[in-house]
């Protein structure tokens, strides 16, 4: 069922030598340049060598969707290019131009933007020129319920006023961010899904602030996730995505794809974790042996290849679904591999520390940095106990359909 299709095999070599021959031996580069800059949100001009690279290799805009704007790959396709990615999170997607939130917001743009905004944003972020950043999440409400959103998007005239504070906006702080999408309430009276809207708000409007950038288990990541204040922000009508009233649905539109791709590059990551747990228990003794003759170790290993193998197929699954016959009816293993996935590569990452000893939480080895990412990703695109509350109602209404009507 899962079997690659030959197109997705070309792209999966081609990115799979791109990486050997030109990501990994970038990132201690990347690092040298980071550290000599010191600034933490400085963009390295490695980065621009890759996407140069990459764009020479036809690996470029992998991620979308839409023959269009780029290779026109179906979720089970793009699948295994995004877990590749994974194994060098912080360098393969930006470098590839597939790295979020650009490509859910390049997605939103494409299906839900007017011309004027493919022409302004859409087009400049498929050429790698500029960033994007999503402003949803809000520090004074539980966000995860989206119904929850504050920020007030009052019409007036020919305009919209936007007043709130929005904060893990990710990618606001990145040196080539220029516009936001921003998520907020039109009609506070309006049914409860049809409260919200999205709109195209250039990051240099005024009364927008970027107050500060929010620490992530204390790493400063280069493209940041901000606090950010709107205050009397003016803008068109014409900033306006969809219609009125359609921003819970563009939601829905922006995160199934979205959790394939994260989950596929929680993968990745777990993946590289495991070869470096490998790794290290072949080449450390203890006690007159190696690391790797000793059961725990073995045990370890063996339950990390079952458990990464399980959460691939499972999201294979979901892209499958997806493919085939759409999110609302793949809503349960959408849920389910956003639950598992991130589960998954901490249980390996967190095992491949414990072989690594000091080494594995210190930056000599990117487990530590790969532990704290991925720990935010049970918290982001909805936490799990709201993919789980999904899938258990999803479950008694399978047994019941009258349940909790």
């Amino acid at each position: 069922m899962f079997e690659l299709s030959e197109r997705s095999r070309r792209y999966r070599e081609d990115l799979l030598a791109f990486m050997d021959e030109r990501v990994y031996p970038a990132e201690a580069i990347y690092h040298a340049q980071m550290a000599e800059s010191g600034d933490p949100h400085f963009h390295p001009p490695i980065l621009e060598e890759l996407k140069t690279e990459a764009r020479k290799r036809g690996l470029w805009n992998l991620f979308h969707p839409h023959p269009e704007w780029g290779p026109g790959l179906t979720n089970l396709e793009y699948a295994p290019l995004a877990e590749i990615m994974g194994r060098s999170a912080h360098l393969a997607p930006e470098a590839t131009n597939c790295n979020a939130p650009d490509t859910g917001n390049m997605e939103v743009l494409t299906l839900f933007g007017t011309p004027e905004h493919k022409q302004t944003w859409l087009r400049p972020l498929l050429e790698g020129e500029i960033a994007s950043a999503f402003a949803m999440t809000e520090p004074a409400v539980a966000s995860s319920d989206a119904t929850n959103i504050e920020l007030r998007m009052r019409p007036d005239g020919d305009e919209y006023v936007l007043n709130g504070r929005k904060w893990w906006t990710s990618n606001a702080l990145h040196k080539n961010c220029k516009v936001l999408i921003v998520m907020g309430k039109t009609d506070p009276d309006a049914p409860v899904h049809r409260q919200q809207s999205m709109m195209v708000v250039p990051i240099d409007t005024p009364g927008v602030t970027v107050l500060r950038n929010l620490p992530v288990f204390g790493y400063q990541d280069r493209e940041g996730h901000a606090e950010v204040v709107f205050e009397n922000v003016r803008v068109p009508r014409t900033a306006l995505l969809a219609g009125e009233g359609d921003g819970f649905m563009i939601g829905q539109a922006r995160l199934g794809p979205g959790r394939i791709h994260h989950c596929m590059r929680a993968i990745g990551m777990a993946e590289r974790a495991l070869d470096l747990m490998i790794d290290r228990a072949q080449t450390r003794t203890t006690f007159g042996a190696p690391l790797a003759d000793r059961a725990n170790i073995q045990d370890w290993i063996a339950e990390s290849r079952i458990e990464i193998d399980m959460a691939r197929l499972l999201t294979l699954e979901a892209a499958h679904l997806m493919d085939t016959v759409g999110n609302r009816e793949a809503r349960v293993q959408i849920a389910a591999i956003k639950v598992a996935a991130p589960q998954v590569a901490l249980k390996v990452i967190d095992r491949a520390i414990q072989v690594h000893g000091g080494g594995g939480v210190c930056d000599d080895f990117p487990l530590a940095n790969m532990y704290a990412h991925l720990r935010t990703l049970r918290l982001a695109d909805g936490p799990d106990e709201v993919h789980k509350r999904t899938i258990a109602q999803m479950e008694l209404r399978r047994r019941d359909p009258s349940w909790g009507k």
